[in-house]
């Protein structure tokens, strides 16, 4: 007979549950019921039952594992969890932050104890993140590590010796509470740089819940530093965001199926069904808010411990009180925040409030807390008209570059910046529509007016570009057009602002036309006279108005997203602001630029011997690709493919004749890498002409191996535009415009497309911006009668052939 405790162990291996079971059992509970079934269990329910089964399987195989009770009281080892599992805040598929502690490193047994732990949770795929340590070495590790030394702060015991687990937690604490003040910049440099990696919660379109400027990751420096009582415990409204990260990011989890913690935008419908919140758009606007709440709490934390990070002096000399210094008309510099001067009346001034803030900015210095305060309690909105030293400063402030987008975010926490503008409730907080964004439609303002200070200098009305950077896209979050109802909030804030009639006409026409340049100069032949005069009269042929929007196209890109402003856009629109210009001053228009000599001698040699030749011009950034061969249907798709089989990006194709023959001029740049080989792409050229060439099953063979898949990639679409190619409103011809995800037989399968159903391409243009491709076609009819291209059938069956041809396989 086996003894007694032999016998119970073994019955206890038998009822252990194994790693597959936790597994199964964790599975069960992200899938049970959908949205609104009774069986669903809520996000903060959830998080709790994830915490439960995890804790159980840990304790039943510590316990088997030898983690347990002896006959002196305690087995001198213990297992203690960290992270969220010791905050008892366990989001699905998060890892396990674990410490295996002990009191000796002789013990023989920890070796064994962590394997029997680690081995079958690493092998069941359960994400680990673990340590063996005695208390020593761990505080010892927590001296030179922030993240760990955070982590020990919320250690909390799960099995084994409780007054080992005790211990640790204790002196994690108290190492924490007398070592902080030396690790302060250490923690804010930290802070910062993770910032820069991950971005913000509060005005990114995708964010980072976790990581972000405002994420949960901020929330526990708050704890952290609350613990160490260098700061107060976090306000109620941030308690809420707090619940609300937490409740977003448990969503995205389960529905995701796999660790994520950043939010895209198809994911916020369901997530905001499950949280009661209405749709993505006002989930986008909750999570800013929220952002906003611990981002600002995490700033006054910072700025309460600056004396911490100054103190850097002997011991024994005593600091000198911060002295003040002005900085304007009742507006000092206090310290290292810009405050009141002591007898100034917020309440009589109505500049006080824009010359604080255009002294921040300027400065970089933070606006005080109890200067806010004061402002927004007693500072009188200007009256309007405003006068015009008042104006002066508002511009002050809009021209101060990148200083101006904190003390925006100050002066809109505590709603003085909507005193000054009104407007701004609608577009605060905004998602953006278009998947090229990367901030909300607020910040994305700011942003803008930040980068029109660079270019202050390049126009003869700054000042009018910076109020029209603020207010370029005042018009969304509305259900019409935002060019047109933001033209109209522009001459009203115009007139509040005491600007003269004609400053507010250019104002609302530059707010109307924001898009009007790099529009039409991505999308359109700006080649083609009736083009360039079709900007020259809606710009009612002002020269202010057309350098001011070229600026303002300018910031505007830069501001949306990385590669919207790229040096190809950059181009086309000073070519066509440079067209519009002569034209404004009456020049003639220059017609469409002929082929040159080397194009000309090429074609009429291809012309004479009808093999296919091409050649390659790389004297700028971007090179110039001509391709002649006999003219035949299907040219431009096989030129297209026989690009992208070299990794060439295609950015515009002109498609011209001479001698007879077809003569493609290509504008590319590698993807990566260099130009091909003249040889090779001549080769490769000439048999795609002769269908000699399997051109594709190569590209479907390149994409394989070579495209990178997009997690999430945009939907296409497909948008008609007439009266905007070459010949003007009398021509039949018509421009497509596709927006779908890039990838590298992009422009050959829709050619081909285009192809297939008759479609003669006189043009193309494309541009990528992200992950996204938008190209556009002059097309007119070489198969249906009369040519007419504005036919619903036409259009129709065009329409679903190049959407098909957006897929890979299509």
């Amino acid at each position: 007979m086996a003894p007694q405790g032999e016998g119970a162990a073994g019955r206890e291996a038998k009822a252990a549950p194994t790693a597959a079971d936790l597994v199964q059992a964790r599975d069960r509970l992200l899938g049970r019921g959908a949205p609104h079934q009774p069986g669903r269990l809520g996000p903060d329910v959830l998080r709790e039952a994830l915490t439960d089964l995890h804790e159980f399987w840990l304790t039943v195989h510590a316990a088997q594992a030898g983690i347990g009770q002896d006959a002196a009281g305690a087995t001198g080892i213990a297992l203690v969890a960290v992270g969220g599992l010791g905050r008892r805040e366990l989001v699905p598929y998060s890892d396990l932050d674990l410490v295996l502690v002990h009191d000796s490193r002789r013990d023989d047994r920890i070796e064994k104890v962590a394997e029997q732990l680690w081995y079958p949770l690493w092998n069941s795929g359960v994400g680990l993140d673990h340590s063996v340590r005695t208390v020593p070495e761990a505080i010892d590790v927590a001296a030179d590590d922030l993240r760990t030394a955070m982590g020990l702060l919320d250690a909390r015991h799960l099995a084994g010796d409780a007054e080992l687990a005790r211990r640790l937690a204790e002196s994690a604490r108290d190492a924490w509470r007398t070592g902080v003040r030396r690790r302060v910049d250490e923690i804010v440099d930290s802070a910062r740089a993770r910032w820069q990696r991950s971005g913000e919660v509060a005005h990114w379109v995708e964010p980072d819940l976790k990581h972000g400027r405002g994420g949960l990751r901020d929330l526990a420096v708050l704890d952290a530093l609350a613990l160490a009582q260098l700061v107060d415990r976090p306000s109620g409204e941030v308690s809420q965001a707090r619940r609300l990260l937490l409740d977003t990011r448990t969503e995205l989890r389960r529905i995701a199926g796999r660790p994520r913690d950043v939010l895209m935008p198809q994911d916020g419908d369901e997530i905001a069904a499950v949280l009661g919140i209405g749709d993505r758009f006002a989930l986008a606007r909750a999570l800013s808010g929220a952002g906003r709440a611990v981002a600002y709490a995490l700033d006054v934390a910072f700025r309460a411990m600056q004396p911490a990070r100054n103190a850097r002096r002997v011991l024994g000399v005593l600091r000198r009180q911060p002295q003040r210094r002005p900085l304007s008309e009742g507006v000092v510099l206090h310290g290292d925040e810009v405050t009141l001067a002591r007898d100034v009346d917020p309440g009589k001034d109505p500049g006080l409030l824009l010359r604080v803030a255009a002294a921040a900015a300027r400065t970089g210095r933070p606006i005080a807390p109890g200067a806010l305060a004061r402002l927004g309690e007693s500072a009188p909105e200007p009256r309007a008209p405003w006068p015009e030293e008042v104006r002066q400063e508002l511009v002050s402030l809009l021209g101060a570059g990148e200083g101006l987008i904190d003390v925006v975010e100050a002066l809109d926490r505590t709603g003085l910046w909507a005193r000054l503008f009104p407007e701004w409730g609608a577009v605060r907080d905004l998602p953006p529509r278009d998947a090229a964004h990367v901030w909300t439609v607020d910040r994305h303002l700011v942003q803008a007016t930040a980068n029109a200070a660079k270019l202050v200098t390049r126009v003869s009305r700054p000042d009018l570009l910076l109020i029209g950077s603020v207010l370029h896209d005042i018009g969304k979050g509305r259900d019409q057009d935002h060019s047109v109802v933001g033209a109209a909030l522009a001459e009203q804030v115009g007139a509040r602002l005491g600007l003269p009639a004609g400053d507010i006409a250019t104002l609302s026409a530059m707010v109307r036309h924001h898009l009007l340049l790099p529009h039409t100069a991505t999308r359109r032949n700006i080649e083609d006279e009736a083009t360039v005069q079709r900007v020259v009269d809606a710009l009612g042929g002002d020269p202010v108005l057309l350098e001011l929007l070229h600026a303002l196209a300018e910031v505007d890109s830069l501001a949306t997203g990385p590669g919207v402003w790229s040096d190809w856009k950059a181009s086309l629109v000073a070519d066509l602001v440079s067209r519009c210009g002569r034209r404004m001053a009456g020049e003639r228009h220059e017609p469409p630029a002929p082929l040159t000599p080397e194009q000309q001698a090429l074609a009429e040699t291809v012309a004479a011997s009808g093999r296919p030749d091409i050649m390659i011009s790389a004297d700028q950034a971007y090179a110039t690709i001509t391709l002649v061969a006999p003219d035949r249907p299907g040219l431009l798709s096989r030129a297209a493919g026989v690009l992208a089989l070299h990794s060439l990006k295609v950015h515009a194709a002109e498609l011209r004749s001479h001698s007879g023959v077809a003569v493609d001029v290509f504008s590319v740049s590698p993807r990566f890498g260099s130009l091909p080989d003249a040889g090779l792409l001549r080769e490769q050229f000439t048999r795609s002409v002769s269908g000699s060439l399997p051109l594709a099953e190569k590209l479907a063979a390149k994409e394989r191996d070579y495209a990178a898949e997009q997690d999430d990639p945009p939907q296409a679409r497909v948008l008609w535009f007439d009266d905007e190619a070459d010949g003007g409103a009398e021509s039949k011809d018509v421009v497509l415009e596709l927006r779908a995800a890039d990838r590298l037989g992009l422009l050959h399968g829709v050619a081909e497309a285009l192809e297939r159903c008759g479609a003669d391409v006189l043009w193309a243009r494309a541009m990528q911006v992200g992950g996204t491709a938008i190209a556009s076609f002059s097309l007119a009819s070489t198969s249906r009668a009369n040519g007419d291209t504005a036919g619903e059938d036409w259009r129709g069956d065009i329409e679903k052939a190049v959407l098909n041809a957006c897929s890979p396989t299509g």
